[in-house]
């Protein structure tokens, strides 16, 4: 049944029983933007969409991002996300917070999300980050049934130095198989969440050209819960499982469908806190996303952005670029294919993805 959402009017949620396992009871919970019922819907969304969308977020997240489903929309998308097992809304206090042992576990999930929100339009799959390996692999797994695959800074590889890339695997893999419930040293930093709590006196003065945009959530904060994105342990296990995945998509894909990979321009290498951590990737290596990009399929747009980790969560103008160019691509690479939809062709013709130059934000 669906119920009223964390997220407010517009916004509806429904869990999903799957299989239990060794921790007990195991959920999904699919989240689906209502337009009917959204106060801030934007101007000219249709009012019947022609294709759906489904959502899964990355490690340590949940779906938060208002903004997305209501540019979807606005492309004419029916939008739908998903809370993996042992995510955000789905996460249970005896749980292992995201724990698997193998990617193929959530099949599972998207599965039982597919046959929630039905396939009698076409779907468009969306994935960030751990989300982008999950469904990139999905999406190789099963041709012929997407019509599209949005992968926002997918994790495509390990963020290591090439010449240790490879025992470094393997090392993570030997520990993993040994003591899958061992806690691994990240050897990293929080810069990425930090960057999501808004503009403070470590940034400095906040610079004339982004004084405009001071009451936006990219510079004040996106108020995400601390509960479902907070500081995590990384289990050798886990890690081993995503490995594997890496080592899948290094023997190379053959995904059938058009795919859009957007990743910011630059990685953030500071050791220290600065300010440039909000126009950069913290968390992974953009190059190794752009270098992986290219071999997932025949049909692939590489668009190179100046954001952070989540480009949908980066400053008004960035955000502008990431809308633009995925309702583009839905226009050209996707709503024009035309065995984009199982809808008589006539329906694709009097669809009309909007591209303006200056590109709506939502209300957030």
């Amino acid at each position: 049944m669906w119920v009223p959402d964390i997220l407010g009017p517009g916004f509806q949620a429904q869990a999903l029983q799957l299989l239990p396992d060794d921790e007990g009871e195991v959920v999904a919970t699919v989240v689906r933007h209502v337009r009917s019922e959204d106060p801030h819907l934007l101007a000219g969304t249709p009012e019947t969409p022609v294709f759906k969308t489904l959502y899964i977020h990355g490690w340590n997240d949940y779906f938060h991002q208002r903004e997305l489903a209501r540019q979807v929309a606005l492309a004419g998308g029916e939008f739908y996300a998903l809370d993996l097992r042992k995510y955000g809304r789905s996460w249970r206090e005896n749980q292992t917070f995201g724990w698997v042992t193998h990617l193929s576990e959530y099949e599972e999930d998207i599965e039982e999300a597919l046959g929630l929100i039905g396939e009698d339009l076409p779907i468009v799959l969306m994935g960030h980050s751990t989300g982008g390996l999950v469904t990139t692999l999905w999406a190789h797994h099963n041709p012929g049934r997407l019509a599209g695959l949005w992968l926002n800074s997918p994790w495509l590889e390990l963020h290591t130095a090439e010449v240790i890339r490879f025992p470094a695997q393997q090392v993570v893999e030997i520990i993993g198989a040994r003591e899958p419930r061992r806690i691994l040293p990240t050897g990293g930093n929080d810069f990425y969440s930090r960057s999501l709590l808004g503009w403070t006196k470590d940034d400095g003065e906040m610079p004339a050209e982004y004084s405009a945009f001071a009451d936006d959530p990219s510079l004040a904060g996106w108020g995400i819960s601390p509960v479902w994105k907070t500081t995590r342990s990384i289990y050798a296990g886990w890690l081993a499982a995503i490995t594997e995945g890496h080592r899948e998509v290094a023997d190379g894909l053959s995904i059938d469908c058009p795919i859009l990979v957007m990743a910011s321009k630059k990685s953030f290498a500071g050791n220290k806190w600065t300010a440039d951590a909000r126009f950069q990737d913290a968390v992974l290596d953009v190059k190794v996303i752009a270098e992986r990009a290219a071999q997932l399929g025949d049909n692939v747009w590489i668009s190179r952005i100046a954001g952070v980790h989540d480009l949908t969560l980066s400053i008004p103008p960035v955000r502008r670029q990431v809308w633009h160019t995925t309702l583009g691509w839905l226009r050209h690479a996707v709503v024009s294919r035309a065995d984009f939809t199982r809808a008589e062709p006539a329906e694709l013709r009097d669809l009309r993805v909007p591209v303006p130059e200056d590109v709506q934000l939502a209300p957030l």
